[in-house]
């Protein structure tokens, strides 16, 4: 787990010209000195992270707004960032190095403090212009707060098409509204119905209404999270209800809180880490995957656990996404 840069590891290195456009723009004089990792996802180097040759595209959305119990969610995509500086790049279960596709950070969206409307107004705008300029890249967006994901959710569905959301989250989040907010974390999967079937995996934590909504709703499938212990039975039924593409949210309080204690709102009994990796590999393998999310970490200061499983997360979904790519180079 390399923190500076050196020439032995890849991806993690200096530019092949070693000129000023390296180190962070240092002196060419200065080059050689082993300066820190860029703070980009993975620390990967200006040519490892190239956006004219990354295949995958990190946007951090640092939105918080409307939590309704514990804070903190705006300083998640930094805490992602941060900790993912120290990933080891070899997938030893892909049997390759993901990050060889390229993957680019952006600088992060900073939204409007005019309201909560106009926050998601203004993002969904941004995200479509972001997916219009990236075309066929995949695009990870890092919250923040879960309300970010409609936004996004609703700029795929106008370029896409009617879509399938998976959702791994420990709430339905499909309140009509929460705390006089039709744009509360709360709120974010009612506010896709209209664009996309819905397919919610480890829910726990749920209000009537909103379990009155799934059953009137033919395309809300919830699996509940005490099923995913019984037997494997679960990924089946959630395959067969999620359709094609596929825009996948992944509220991070869908972890059991002895994994991930660090979000605003932790409910007892979620996923454990090998079992959703299972689950995700064959969701990328057997559907089309466009575009994720990754949302609601509230990093705790002095507890770094859960900021490297949610960074590693993002990774193994990057790994996934590029499998089959991957697996043509190894075989050249």
């Amino acid at each position: 787990m390399p923190n500076r840069r050196s020439t032995k590891t890849p991806g993690r290195g200096f530019p092949r010209d070693g000129g000023a456009a390296g180190a962070q723009g240092v002196p060419p004089e200065l080059a050689h000195l082993h300066w820190e990792l860029p703070h980009t996802f993975l620390g990967l180097d200006e040519e490892a992270s190239d956006l004219a040759t990354s295949r995958a595209v990190i946007l951090p959305v640092p939105y918080e707004a409307t939590t309704s119990y514990g804070g903190g969610a705006q300083s998640g995509p930094n805490a992602i960032v941060e900790a993912s500086r120290y990933i080891e790049l070899y997938d030893q279960e892909l049997k390759a190095d993901p990050s060889t596709v390229g993957i680019h950070t952006l600088p992060a969206l900073e939204l409007t403090r005019d309201g909560a409307a106009a926050a998601m107004t203004e993002l969904e705008d941004a995200y479509g212009c972001v997916a219009d300029v990236l075309d066929d890249r995949f695009l990870i967006m890092l919250g923040g707060e879960h309300s970010v994901s409609a936004p996004a959710i609703r700029a795929r569905a106008a370029r896409s098409g009617q879509l399938s959301v998976l959702q791994f989250d420990a709430h339905a989040d499909l309140r009509p509204e929460f705390e006089g907010s039709r744009h509360s974390h709360a709120c974010a999967m009612a506010r896709v119905l209209d664009v996309a079937d819905l397919v919610a995996v480890g829910v726990r934590g749920v209000a009537e209404d909103e379990v009155e909504v799934a059953r009137a709703n033919d395309g809300v499938t919830l699996v509940w999270a005490d099923e995913m212990w019984e037997s494997e039975d679960w990924m089946d039924r959630a395959l067969e209800a999620l359709g094609d593409p596929v825009y996948l949210t992944f509220d991070v309080d869908y972890f059991d809180p002895s994994l991930v204690p660090s979000t605003g709102t932790p409910e007892p009994g979620g996923g454990d880490w090998f079992r959703t990796l299972r689950f995700l590999r064959r969701v990328f393998r057997e559907r089309r995957v466009i575009a994720c999310d990754v949302v609601e970490l509230a990093p705790a200061p002095g507890m770094h656990a859960p900021d490297f499983l949610v960074a590693k997360l993002v990774y193994k979904l990057i790994g996934y996404r590029f499998e089959r790519e991957l697996e043509v180079r190894g075989r050249l």
